[in-house]
């Protein structure tokens, strides 16, 4: 029986009865299945680097408790706080990278990092989620306000935070922005002359990235020839699926995680693939669609323009990441540093995930009025 009634016009009851329970339940459980993989992986790499062997765990955990009450307060904002949200995290995340180009530490010949008191944060992270509501704010504002140039805001905005990408640098977010973008206008709805002028634009972007930048050639050619390159990375990766099987070597029976050194980040999937079998790697996979295609649902059912193209962004940017993520564990895509969402460790990519899981959840909330009017219909 519940504890909370229909009745009841507190904020609380109105959010459990208004609420996609299915789609929190999906998203708390894959956050769940991230602390695991966090202690089977990220053990052997602590020690490696001589820290304490749980160090990575346990500050997995500070995040996970963190993004979990981010998370939870979002969802209970309406979409005008949705709105306002968004665009501090947007603005707030774009001054925070300006600043790491100038103030924070370079690691790998980027600065994408800066030290925020005992946090080291990722400014992007942040700021990914803020611009999908902002875009998604200003194209719908053109459906109720023609007279408005939302689109030419919308892409003054992308191009913009694309720009301060580039600067870090860190084509892999560029990339993902990119696609995210794209996947907004199609839901808008743009000529056809706009989209094949985006894919121009993008392809010619790639092709100078590939002849500019070093690092970037590096890991396009290795990934093209094999032979001519270290893949280390991608070979362990790969043998781990293989030793893993149908059903893995069990919890704490992978080898790869000894020698892998983003074991805990970039290739986490690895990890499951080997101490859990390629059945665990389908049903993450399947977890994965299962959110995904809940959100698209929503949104197509969704009156509202710009609720309707914020969930389709934010789902569409944490579809793409998973994607790319999955398809380097496998060889199928060069390697880039991203991470698998909520399963990798990363506190600034968790906060960020949860920040974005968070909007969604609030834009899928049933509208309060006609919940209390209707008949009592438990969500699916």
């Amino acid at each position: 029986m519940s504890l909370i009634s229909r009745s009841d016009r507190g904020s609380l009851a109105q959010w459990w009865f208004t609420i996609d329970r299915a789609l929190m339940s999906s998203v708390m459980l894959l956050m769940a299945i991230g602390v695991l993989i966090s202690m089977a992986a990220s053990p052997p790499v602590a020690e490696r680097i001589g820290l304490d062997s749980f160090h990575f765990f346990r500050s997995q955990l500070v995040f996970l408790f963190m993004g979990l009450i981010g998370l939870l307060t979002v969802s209970f904002f309406n979409p005008d706080n949705v709105r306002r949200a968004g665009f501090l995290a947007f603005a707030g995340g774009l001054v925070l990278m300006l600043l790491a180009l100038r103030f924070g530490p370079e690691i790998k010949g980027a600065h994408r990092w800066i030290f925020l008191g005992p946090l080291n944060l990722q400014p992007s992270e942040l700021a990914k989620p803020g611009f999908v509501i902002v875009a998604a704010w200003f194209l719908a504002e053109q459906t109720k306000r023609p007279d408005m140039p939302g689109p030419f805001l919308a892409f003054a905005a992308a191009g913009t935070f694309i720009l301060a990408l580039v600067l870090q640098p860190d084509f892999g977010q560029t990339a993902l922005v990119t696609l995210t973008f794209g996947a907004m206008l199609l839901v808008f709805g743009i000529s056809w002359f706009v989209v094949f002028g985006l894919a121009g634009a993008g392809v010619v972007g790639a092709g100078l990235s590939y002849l500019l930048v070093p690092h970037v050639a590096s890991r396009i050619d290795r990934f093209l020839h094999p032979d001519k390159g270290d893949t280390f990375q991608t070979d362990t990766a790969i043998s781990a699926f293989n030793n893993g099987g149908l059903m893995g070597a069990g919890p704490g029976g992978g080898t790869a995680k000894m020698v892998l050194p983003d074991a805990h980040t970039d290739f986490a999937y690895a990890v499951v693939g080997e101490e859990f079998g390629f059945i665990a790697c389908i049903g993450l996979m399947l977890l994965f669609f299962f959110i995904i295609m809940r959100v698209l649902r929503r949104a197509r059912n969704e009156e509202d323009a710009f609720a309707a193209l914020a969930m389709t962004g934010l789902v569409a940017m944490f579809g793409f990441q998973a994607c790319i993520n999955m398809g380097v564990n496998v060889g199928l895509l060069p390697a880039k540093g991203m991470t698998l969402p909520f399963i990798s460790y990363g506190g600034s990519s968790l906060l960020g995930t949860a920040l974005a899981m968070g909007f969604v959840l609030a834009l899928a909330r049933r509208r309060v009025s006609s919940v209390y009017n209707a008949p009592r219909v438990a969500l699916a």
